[in-house]
């Protein structure tokens, strides 16, 4: 009999919860939702009013996996969901993750959550910047780290604040807090900035995805700023051979980063890390913090 859980006078049925989801480390689908009911204040925080997309594994990240933008079959009513219109379906609709009960009936989905750079409401018009830094082997997260320090002093010059979390894979991800601007014009500067890492940077930095080009350099990957893109939600465990967290991290974890391994972290070590260090991505939840985008990277002198 499926266990029904009351969870804030929502019904949620929680099923199958002894599955073990990660063979590696013996980590249950019970596990998964007590570090998704453990983070829901954070987690929720960056997620708010934000259309998610679910990369469901079910049966572990061994298993099938599927990517899903519309609300799965047998969504309640009470899931919030928002218009996303597509070229293929202008009356799309995507869930929003608004509370506890909404959180907990997606995570027993089993997913990993992935959201847009904008807000619902306002599609194609960012309050992000996202650059995914995505070493080619046998480069690593150690060189994804070398470039986001250049890549957080070239955008601290233009009045920009960046924030580093790890993908929850094998790279970095930089998160920058901007005043709502069109999502093509914050591509348009991504791909510049890109290009001048690239520049800068020839033995470390590739700004196209071309597999040729990417052996032992990092792939700054400024597509994820695309109006249509999601990237991985920071708190989300990723479909891995552990239960891996994309993990908000500080700038000095990111200048002592010496081994691949100074940078993974797992389910159970990220309510510690936010006893000890609090939300680490909660600026990017602060108006205040937002800055304008300015002119393109490549119109600088």
């Amino acid at each position: 009999m499926t266990p029904i859980t009351m969870v804030e006078g929502r019904r949620i049925s929680l099923s199958n919860l002894d599955k073990v989801l990660y063979p590696e480390t013996g980590f249950t689908k019970g596990e998964v939702l007590h570090y998704y009911a453990t983070v829901a204040g954070p987690l929720l925080a960056h997620i708010h009013n934000r259309p998610v997309s679910f990369l469901r594994y079910p049966d572990g990240p061994d298993g099938q996996l599927f990517f899903t933008k519309n609300p799965p079959p047998g969504t309640p009513a009470w899931v919030k969901t928002a218009p996303v219109p597509r070229s293929d379906d202008p009356s799309a609709e995507q869930v929003v993750v608004a509370d506890l009960p909404s959180l907990m009936w997606a995570a027993n989905l089993v997913v990993e959550f992935h959201v847009h750079q904008w807000p619902a409401g306002s599609p194609a018009v960012a309050d992000r910047m996202i650059l995914d830094l995505d070493p080619g082997p046998p480069a690593t997260v150690v060189e994804c780290c070398a470039a986001a320090l250049w890549l957080r002093e070239r955008l601290a010059a233009d009045g920009l604040d960046a924030y580093p979390k790890t993908s929850g894979a094998k790279g970095l991800h930089l998160s920058v807090p901007l005043e709502p601007t069109p999502s093509a014009r914050v591509s348009a500067y991504a791909k510049a900035l890109a290009q001048e890492a690239e520049r800068a940077l020839p033995d470390l930095v590739v700004h196209r995805m071309a597999k040729a080009l990417r052996p032992g350099k990092v792939f700054v990957d400024h597509s994820q700023n695309a109006a249509a893109k999601t990237t991985a939600a920071p708190y989300t465990l990723r479909a891995r051979a552990r239960q891996a967290v994309s993990a908000p991290v500080a700038w000095d974890e990111v200048e002592a980063c010496r081994t691949p391994a100074d940078l993974v972290f797992l389910a159970d070590d990220i309510p510690p890390r936010l006893e000890r260090h609090g939300d680490l991505f909660a600026p990017l939840t602060d108006p205040d913090r937002a800055h304008r985008l300015p002119a393109h990277p490549k119109a600088r002198p």
